[in-house]
């Protein structure tokens, strides 16, 4: 075997077996008060969904959208609120609820929706084996 086939063979044994993929950490602290600032990071959830791991963490006023009985809203150029929650929860894309921010709303956890968890620590940590990158809104 010559130099140029073992430099070839030695490369393609250190190829890694498994494909890491980055995670994306999606913020979102609004609400009712502000569609446009709920609307864009779920939507770009979504698109980043179907190559990314993807976790969404909603706290402070985003908190008052994940329990049962939340209306729905709409935004000009976004899908509703609703369809962009049922295509994360198809999809099992993590969305997490502060426990705090939800007992500060008057919510209980047993009022989130289905598919909504209450966050946990270690679930930000765990979501990837990539690197993670924030996007806060």
């Amino acid at each position: 075997m010559n130099s140029t086939q073992k430099e070839n063979t030695e490369s393609k044994a250190m190829l890694p077996t498994e494909i890491i993929k980055d995670g994306v950490f999606i913020h979102i602290t609004e609400g009712y008060n502000d569609p446009h600032r709920v609307l864009m990071p779920l939507k770009m959830a979504v698109l980043m969904s179907e190559d990314k791991d993807v976790l969404v963490y909603m706290d402070i006023h985003a908190t008052e959208l994940l329990v049962k009985g939340a209306k729905d809203m709409g935004f000009s150029e976004f899908e509703s609120y609703q369809a962009y929650l049922k295509q994360l929860i198809d999809k099992k894309v993590g969305i997490y609820a502060c426990p705090t921010c939800l007992k500060v709303a008057g919510y209980e956890p047993n009022d989130l929706m289905d598919g909504i968890q209450l966050a946990e620590k270690d679930k930000f940590f765990s979501f990837t084996k990539g690197r993670i990158l924030t996007f806060d809104y």
